[in-house]
């Protein structure tokens, strides 16, 4: 049977065709290793790898700017490494899975050399980074045909915030495909010193493998709901195993790199506190329980080891679903195995006050939009009640157009946006270099500044944000992180200047 694209499996109409083809068919895997059969020949499409779980939690190599200046050599690759216990054939940044992690400080530039050896076009997003969307800087609209180069050069400002950031693809229709094959890595940006015993990045993804080791297909189901893959990683480790003394207090920097699943985390018998999420900061650590992290989101937690072993897991979020399609749950799991034991260090030292996050209420706002997710069918907007016989995703009833400009915004505004969605599951809403301010979900106010570059949608829900667009002028985009989704079409652009 041929391939179907991700754009008509979207648009494969009425149940009994969706069910049909949600029956193991292949999508077309652009840019997936299994492409070139001189260096890689899958023999059993469909069957799904066994987990083997994973031994010592391992981190990617960091990579720290020296003179204010960060220069990476980036390759995108398929490359044939070990994943949950087996040899695996995925992408990779380097060579390694995840990338490796690039450690900055504000007011430095990084300057990135990404060449092609996919076999499809590619590009670079820093996630979250406020950054200058235009030229050489953090542009979605560039294409690095497969065996090119490009060069970045992404200037961060003195005031830049601190904490957790990522790189990963942005290539318009085949980000969810490089992304779930491996092609993403942490950024750091340092300055706001905490005092710890350790500082930790976890990259979460998930990935589906055949049991010969290629990335298993997608079927378009799969696509239509935003794909989950069925192992979930820890830096590219299968339930991997750390460890930790009683008083020790540990800084762990959370991503949510899955193309479409999210994870409430949790780590009962320790103490997590949570000193930010996305590049957004609490005025002190704040005690939790549990974290929800849509997918693109981060966090930063400070864990302080009580003896015993635990498990850090995902509780189970259900973001939603289409009626007989199936529901839309982000299923329990484990990820990770702590072990604290040994004698109390009793290490532990207050956290140096921070600096509070700027709050937009204080200005003036200069105009009001609202803007919303759409999921039409047969050019009628879907409701909770079916499906019709085609199925188009966007914004306000409009797929993605790469050459048209959906909200143009003049120079220094501040601007309120209402971000609505009217269908039956949950959407992320992300922003490129102009970070949100939430004041409003679903009516309620918001009353700390709360700072986010993914905004998670209710389903039949509303937020409020606030965006000042005083710096980096430019062309860019917002769409939903749900990967599959923002490749159908669940993108738009915005222009300011």
């Amino acid at each position: 049977m041929e391939p179907i694209t991700r754009r008509r499996a979207l648009q494969l109409g009425a149940l009994g065709a969706l069910g049909a083809a949600a029956g193991g068919v292949g999508l077309s895997r652009t840019g997936l290793p299994w492409t070139n059969p001189s260096t890689w020949s899958p023999t059993s499409e469909g069957a799904r790898v066994e987990a083997v779980p994973g031994g010592e939690l391992l981190e990617p190599e960091v990579l720290r700017s020296q003179d204010g200046v960060l220069r990476v050599d980036l390759v995108a690759e398929a490359r044939v490494t070990e994943v949950a216990g087996r040899r695996a054939q995925v992408l990779t940044y380097n060579g390694t899975l995840p990338g490796q992690t690039w450690q900055v400080r504000p007011g430095d530039r990084l300057e990135v050399r990404l060449r092609n050896e996919l076999d499809t076009a590619t590009n670079m997003h820093t996630h979250g980074l406020v950054v200058s969307p235009q030229g050489n800087g953090d542009n979605p609209f560039i294409s690095i045909a497969p065996g090119e180069s490009f060069d970045y050069r992404i200037d961060l400002p003195e005031d830049h915030p601190t904490g957790v950031f990522w790189y990963h693809p942005h290539r318009h229709g085949t980000v969810a495909d490089q992304l779930f094959g491996g092609l993403y890595g942490a950024i750091i940006v340092t300055g706001d010193e905490v005092p710890v015993s350790r500082d930790r990045s976890l990259i979460v993804s998930d990935i589906s493998l055949t049991t010969d080791g290629t990335i298993a297909p997608v079927s378009a189901q799969e696509v239509m709901m935003g794909r989950e893959g069925d192992l979930v990683l820890v830096n590219g480790q299968h339930k991997p195993r750390l460890a930790a003394r009683p008083g020790e207090r540990e800084r762990w920097r959370v991503i949510n790199a899955c193309t479409s699943r999210y994870l409430r985390l949790a780590q009962p018998g320790q103490d997590l506190e949570l000193l930010g999420v996305d590049g957004g900061h609490e005025p002190a650590p704040r005690a939790v329980d549990e974290v929800l992290l849509a997918p693109g989101n981060r966090a930063d937690l400070l864990v302080t080891m009580r003896n015993g072993t635990s498990e850090l897991r995902t509780l189970g979020y259900d973001r939603g679903g289409m009626g007989m399609m199936g529901a839309g749950m982000s299923g329990p799991v484990t990820l990770a195995t702590l072990a604290v034991t040994g004698q109390d260090t009793g290490t532990t030292r207050p956290v140096p006050e921070r600096t509070a996050d700027p709050d937009l209420r204080e200005r003036p706002v200069d105009r009001r939009r609202e803007i919303a997710f759409t999921m039409t069918m047969g050019g009628a907007m879907m409701g909770p009640g079916g499906m019709g016989e085609m199925m188009d995703l966007g914004f306000d009833g409009r797929a993605f157009a790469a050459d048209r400009v959906d909200q143009q915004v003049a120079a220094g505004a501040v601007e309120e946006w209402t971000i609505t969605n009217p269908t039956p599951m949950d959407h992320p809403f992300h922003l490129h270099v102009w970070p949100m301010q939430l004041i409003e979900t679903d009516g309620e106010p918001v009353l700390e500044p709360t700072w986010r570059d993914v905004v998670n949608v209710p389903t039949q829900g509303q937020v409020r944000v606030l965006v000042d667009f005083s710096r980096h002028p430019g062309r860019s985009v917002y769409h939903c992180h749900i990967l599959d989704h923002e490749d159908a079409g669940m993108m738009a652009t915005v222009e300011t200047g």
